[in-house]
């Protein structure tokens, strides 16, 4: 009966001292880490999807991001069809279409004073500009089928598109063809550019000369400006005083220039890879689609220089990693110090791991990221190590492990600011990591424990 009463003693007392089976349950605490872990990162989600929608919603009232379209000249045209009547006879009908006609040479000069507009702890980067365009048009018929007679050139339309025209600030006038001409807004839906800006235009003073074309945009935006490669030759100029400018599109500038005063970017191209031709007839959704695909839209985007957000989302995804390098040196120091740490101990260094994540996350939206990681970082080794001095009652030891979770933090800023560099670094970081754990490991005789 003594011997049977003894048993369960002695398994619960080799389950107490096992250090395979504490192993173990470090294994299962680091994948239960896991599921606190993902929380964090869907929280992070929240926060940066909350705070896009206040910047869309700071930049709606203000006025969204610009893209400027055009201009294209739209010459009325009549056409003779052959049908035949309900007894089977030919008639001719007479149809009225459009001929479309792109700028021989687009310019386009822009300068873009920028600002940023704050909500709270939210900030949007918006722009006041004027968007000076001018060039001219060539209405030869060469390749199309249509004579000069077809065309009607007192009805002819400019045409031109602001992707929000809330942002205007003026009424666009254009100069053309040695007329001063009101752009008026086009309500049509299946007219040829989204809101659409269309003045009327009589050609028949031009006939076969060049139309040119001569007009101001005074307008405000948000966070993008951007124009379409409509020109059989485009030359676009854009200068402001953001700092962080960003070039998107499908074309990068030729030249470029950022500093401290701002930017300036200049592009020239053309119309060999511009995704349509220089004159269409009857279609009136040629523009349309291929803006929908951004073949030929380019532009400047003015970015916020820090997303704290992205760092963080970055940072959490090896919190699992610094866990896992905790533990293994807690557990390393445990078995060469000979003291037993509690399970419940890894749990609660566990949860303040985690934790360290939610400081940043919160301390990040309010003072940026770089100092956010500094105070949490601190206010985390700190508290590991003061913790851990109590629990072995050895400040050196203490002191050790507060240097190799400073070094793991350190390793992890370094991994977010090299973007470039990352998996090198961090390859090799790592490898020294295994490489050191291995040469204390060495000195444990684990047929012993």
């Amino acid at each position: 009966m003594e011997n049977e009463q003894q048993k369960p003693q002695g398994f619960m007392g080799w389950l107490k001292e096992s250090v395979t089976v504490k192993l173990m349950f470090i294994g299962i605490l680091i994948i239960l880490l896991l599921i606190p872990s993902f929380m964090i990162e869907s929280l992070i989600t929240e926060r940066a999807k909350r705070h896009d929608e206040m910047e869309k919603d700071v930049s709606d009232k203000w006025s969204a991001s610009q893209l400027i379209q055009g201009p294209v000249l739209v010459i009325p045209y009549k056409r003779q069809l052959k049908d035949r009547d309900a007894s089977n006879k030919v008639i001719i009908k007479e149809v009225i279409e459009n001929f479309y006609v792109l700028p021989e040479n687009l310019h386009i000069k822009a300068l873009v004073n920028s600002e940023t507009l704050h909500r709270g702890m939210y900030e949007t980067v918006v722009y006041n500009t004027q968007v000076k365009v001018w060039g001219d048009f060539r209405t030869g018929l060469n390749k199309l089928a249509i004579t000069a007679d077809q065309l009607m050139l007192d009805k002819a339309k400019l045409t031109f598109s602001i992707s929000d025209l809330k942002g205007l600030k003026t009424n666009p006038i254009i100069k053309s063809a040695g007329q001063s001409l009101q752009a008026e807004p086009v309500f049509n839906e299946k007219g040829l550019f989204n809101n659409g800006l269309q003045a009327d235009i009589n050609l028949t003073s031009t006939k076969d000369q060049p139309v040119t074309f001569d007009f101001l945009l005074d307008l405000k935006g948000s966070k993008e400006l951007s124009f379409l490669h409509t020109g059989k030759t485009t030359d676009v100029e854009v200068s402001g005083n953001w700092k962080t400018p960003s070039f998107s599109g499908r074309y990068l500038p030729d030249y470029r220039k950022v500093d401290e005063k701002g930017f300036t970017a200049k592009w020239r191209m053309l119309y060999y890879n511009r995704p349509f031709e220089q004159q269409w007839t009857a279609d009136d959704s040629t523009i349309n689609k291929m803006t929908h695909n951004g073949n030929a839209i380019f532009g400047v985007k003015l970015k916020v220089p820090v997303d704290q957000y992205q760092k963080t989302m970055r940072t959490s995804k090896y919190g699992i990693l610094i866990i896992l390098l905790t533990f293994i040196s807690l557990f390393l120091t445990e078995l060469i110090s000979k003291q037993k740490i509690h399970l419940f101990n890894y749990i609660l260094i566990g949860a303040a791991m985690i934790i360290y994540y939610t400081l940043l996350l919160s301390f990040s939206e309010q003072i940026g990221y770089n100092l956010a990681y500094l105070i949490a970082s601190v206010a985390t080794i700190t508290l590991i190590s003061i913790f851990i001095a109590s629990l072995l009652k050895n400040k050196m030891a203490a002191i050790l492990f507060a240097m190799i979770l400073t070094i793991f933090y350190v390793f992890i800023f370094v991994i977010i600011q090299l973007e470039d560099l990352a998996l090198l670094i961090g390859s090799i970081a790592l490898f020294i990591i295994v490489s050191t754990l291995m040469y204390f490991s060495r000195k444990i005789n684990w047929d012993k424990l």
